[in-house]
């Protein structure tokens, strides 16, 4: 499908990987892991064809499709969500228009009889018939599906995208793409904008996807689902296995592991040969056996051990002082945005040193909570913070608060008061900012190593609570262990607003789930609220959200699903034979028509009866799609 070969770029004189080959094939899920600043998004544009190489060729099919999911989109402003979701359809939408004008004529002229009327009779046929196979009457459905597994609710289907967060437009971009006959997927963080479900729902899409995909991704539990092949970028090498990420690591020590262990052996061997060289050098009639020793030493190809970069940022979070016991006593907190209630009469104490986690689907108030948790935000009910409380915040978008005109080093100094304006190097220097690296402009950054700048910015201020809104997005996942393990040692207060399931399993005690413009408290972490959610059927739980209180209702509920689902599956049907009866009556016309134009054309209110069946035909169509629909919300 795709094959690169010598592959080779670099940046200010420096390699970001040099001489690269491998290839892309049909069922390949690739995870492209490695360092923040590895060149992962690099190799996602170049594979896209949006950069060149310095040195290297990519051979490709020409008709090859690849569409390439950014970090960074940008939208065009007015259109809905379903409209920028139909975007994908290119050819779909450019057929829509080209009927509607041939359909226009149709219904305008009155030259029955004339050739021009039986072109457009002709051209109609053909675009229909190309229409369908492009899946013109399924693509509204298929839209729809995509956008509800993505998190979407059909009242979100006619808002216009300009009204969304970057996230939700993220998604919408993702939907187009999964919608496209594409070849090949390029996917740069797909899941940093995505709630536990949603990412379920994309690794279910993922698994069954035919052509290739190259993931760039830190959550190790998606890589591990989704991806049967591992491509490493290290120190401007590759190490590319047939494993999904945690295997590829166990192969990958096993290999360092023998490597080291053939060159142990070598070295003796390489060893014993100087020693019997530098003895027979000293007599001469042993003169010709040295000779033979040196050549062959010569000869021998030295067995290199794989280099391993294990550079990872140091981090340690300080208490500042010894906060009251209730850190954080909220009562009938509530919050709207215009006619958008997020959070409803929510009532929440956090105590002292708590570990707490904020999860549920995106919109349901997880961030909207902590910033009103921080004063950043106005909000109706009452809100009492402890004692000596300190709160340092690490907001979703944290990084994009940097200025990309500074460089590293002017951010941290312009952050710094007088008494930890002298240890700006040194912490620079732990979140792995040494040297000119230090003299980096911001703009250059990746993601990952602008949510460490972000999180270097938060050493410079005492805090005994500690508020992260998604602080592992871009972050490689050596820097999100290394920010696992300084949480779990940290000994003040922890609230933890995440969808990453890994990071957060074991981190914390107590979890709240958002929904509905409520809360509710789980004694456990991640993995116990999932075992309590039933996760593999997390979408099924979400419809059944009154089953244990009510269960007389939820059995009365069910058997008029039941009905209803019975009655739309008969309409449904039915109005699949009366689709199936009008084709055959069109189709046989148009074959009549082709045969014998003239006499078939010249009976009385063949025109009108012709296009009528036509009417009634798109008619039934819609009538399909809307009994569809309703099928799927059942």
């Amino acid at each position: 499908m795709m094959n690169i070969h010598n592959l080779s770029v670099s940046f200010q004189g420096e390699y970001l990987f040099e001489d690269i080959t491998f290839k892309l094939g049909n069922g390949d899920r690739i995870g492209l892991i490695g360092k923040n600043g590895a060149g992962k998004s690099t190799m996602l544009k170049i594979l896209s064809k949006e950069m060149e190489p310095d040195t290297g060729q990519i051979a490709a099919d020409k008709e090859l499709k690849i569409g390439f999911l950014k970090q960074d989109i940008d939208f065009i402003l007015g259109r809905t969500v379903l409209e920028e979701a139909y975007e994908a359809f290119i050819e779909i939408k450019a057929l829509e228009a080209q009927m509607e004008e041939v359909n226009t004529q149709l219904a305008t002229r009155t030259d029955y009889e004339s050739d021009g009327y039986h072109q457009l009779m002709v051209d109609i046929n053909d675009l229909q018939h190309q229409y369908e196979i492009l899946g013109g009457y399924n693509y509204q459905g298929d839209t729809e599906k995509i956008l509800q597994g993505l998190g979407f609710k059909r009242e979100d289907f006619n808002k216009l995208t300009d009204t969304f967060s970057g996230g939700w437009r993220m998604r919408i971009e993702l939907a187009k793409l999964l919608l496209q006959n594409n070849d090949i997927l390029l996917l740069d963080e797909p899941t940093n904008h995505l709630d536990i479900e949603s990412i379920i729902w994309l690794e279910g899409f993922l698994k069954n996807y035919t052509g290739a995909v190259a993931i760039v991704s830190h959550d190790k539990m998606f890589l591990d689902n989704v991806t049967n092949r591992t491509i490493e970028i290290s120190l401007g090498r590759i190490y590319d296995y047939p494993k999904p990420y945690s295997q590829f690591l166990v192969l990958r020590e096993e290999l360092r592991t023998q490597q080291l262990a053939s060159q142990k052996n070598q070295q003796k061997q390489i060893e014993q040969t100087e020693k019997l060289i530098e003895k027979f050098r000293a007599k001469a009639s042993k003169a010709t056996m040295a000779q033979s020793l040196i050549k062959k030493l010569d000869k021998i190809d030295r067995i290199e051990v794989d280099e391993d970069d294990n550079s990872v940022m140091t981090l340690n979070f300080p208490v500042s002082i010894t906060p009251g016991k209730v850190v954080v006593e909220a009562e009938n907190v509530s919050k709207n945005y215009g006619e958008n209630q997020v959070l409803s009469n929510v009532s929440l104490l956090i105590e002292r040193d708590a570990k707490t986690a904020f999860v549920g689907q995106n919109g349901q108030g997880k961030s909207t909570l902590a910033k009103i948790l921080v004063g950043d935000l106005q909000y109706d009910g009452n809100l009492k913070l402890g004692h000596n409380v300190q709160i340092g915040y690490f907001a979703q978008n944290q990084a994009e608060y940097l200025d990309g005109n500074k460089t590293v080093l002017d951010t941290m100094i312009d952050a710094a008061n007088e008494t930890n304006r002298s240890k700006v190097r040194d912490i620079l220097g732990s979140f792995l900012f040494r040297g000119d690296e230090a003299e980096k402009y911001v703009r250059v950054l990746s993601g990952g190593e602008r949510n460490r700048l972000a999180l270097a910015k938060l050493m410079l201020q005492p805090f005994n609570v500690l508020i992260m809104d998604e602080p592992t997005n871009h972050l490689d996942i050596k820097s999100k262990n290394v920010l696992k393990e300084a949480l779990t040692r940290f000994e003040g207060t922890l609230i933890l607003v995440s969808h990453d399931r890994d990071f957060l399993q074991g981190l914390t005690t107590t979890l709240y789930e958002f929904k509905d413009e409520k809360i509710k408290k789980y004694l456990g972490d991640i993995d116990y609220y999932l075992e309590q959610r039933k996760v593999e059927s997390l979408r099924e739980v979400e419809k059944r959200t009154v089953i244990k209180d009510t269960p007389k209702e939820k059995k009365q509920q069910s058997y008029e699903d039941q009905k209803k689902l019975k009655s739309l599956n008969n309409r449904l049907s039915n109005t699949e034979s009366k689709i199936n009866q009008l084709e055959k009556e069109i189709k046989k016309i148009d074959e009549e028509l082709a045969l014998n134009y003239d006499e078939v054309s010249s009976k009385p209110n063949f025109f009108s009866s012709y296009q009528s069946k036509k009417e009634k035909l798109n008619k039934l169509m819609n009538e399909w799609e809307e009994i569809q629909m309703k099928i799927d919300s059942l």
